[in-house]
């Protein structure tokens, strides 16, 4: 055994003894110390390089079956969502099922859409075709805000607008003259519209309350004329109300001919369309420059 040790690369064969001054001179450790922590770290790296064959078969049948069953168990064909009681299942030719389903409803629905005529729905719409004009058709509705609606509702959006449209030719028509010709105030209020509300406040801060106090005047006149009992649908338009037809006319121009008349109301729909983009233009412009419109 020891001629075995003595042989080995690791192991090599014992050197004389030293004398007391050999030790003296000679101050580096022995080699044997220098080799145990090698020899561990050679041993270390031969075990941890064995092939896998060293495995023992019971180790290798019991690692295996492990193995399988968690890869069977996140296979896509075993994969199941439970919500409920109800597994759904995830297949792909599940997938392709619902995807045709889907892809025959929408073809349906875009028939159907494309069979149904503007007049078609213009016939089945409470304001009619007016409003209708070229080159957008009899019933321009792209985003379909009418489709689900219900009469009312279809009836207030026309309220809303024949309203907004009107304060928009207003308020267009007040921004041109405000800003080149403004009397009031000893000629005080000057720049962009955007800032005359709070200019004039500075100058005559009670100014505003009676504007105020008119239009809620005449704002509780037009509910109280178009509009239903709040105890009886809180935004419900009476049945016999036409949408913006306050029965205001002064000057008597409501022509008599219903084919005229009719006109005369695309007429107004399309300039408050106008009047409501160009207003909405001429704030943003002036919010950007700080300037007058015109300036």
């Amino acid at each position: 055994q020891r001629s075995t040790l003595q042989s080995h690369p690791f192991f090599p064969p014992p050197q004389p003894k030293r004398t007391q001054d050999q030790d003296k001179d000679h101050h580096s450790l022995p080699s044997s110390v220098m080799i145990f922590p090698v020899a561990i770290a050679a041993l270390a790296l031969s075990a941890a390089a064995a092939p896998a064959s060293t495995m023992s078969a019971r180790t290798r049948g019991a690692a295996a079956p492990t193995l399988r069953n968690r890869l069977q168990k996140f296979a896509p064909s075993q994969l199941r969502e439970t919500r409920g009681q109800r597994p759904v299942s995830m297949k792909a030719e599940d997938f392709s099922g619902a995807r045709k389903d889907l892809e025959k409803k929408f073809v349906e629905k875009r028939a159907e859409f494309l069979e149904e005529t503007q007049d078609d729905r213009a016939a089945a719409n409470p304001i009619g075709t007016v409003g209708g004009t070229a080159p957008m058709g009899k019933f321009w509705d792209p985003a379909g805000f009418t489709r689900e609606a219900d009469p009312n509702q279809v009836r207030r959006y026309r309220e809303s607008e024949v309203t907004h449209g009107r304060l928009a030719m207003l308020g267009t028509l007040g921004f041109l003259t405000q800003e080149n010709f403004a009397p009031l105030f000893g000629g005080h209020i000057e720049g962009p519209a955007i800032n005359h509300f709070q200019e004039i406040q500075s100058i005559a801060p009670n100014f505003w309350y009676p504007v105020f106090l008119a239009i809620t005047i005449a704002e509780l006149g037009r509910a109280r004329y178009g509009w239903e009992e709040p105890t009886k649908s809180l935004f419900g338009l009476r049945p016999e109300y036409e949408p913006g037809n306050l029965a205001f006319d002064p000057l008597n121009l409501a022509p008599k001919d219903e084919a005229r008349l009719e006109s005369m109301k695309n007429k107004e729909l399309n300039n408050g369309r106008l009047a409501m983009l160009a207003l909405a233009g001429m704030i943003a412009q002036e919010l950007v420059t700080q300037k007058p419109l015109l300036a």
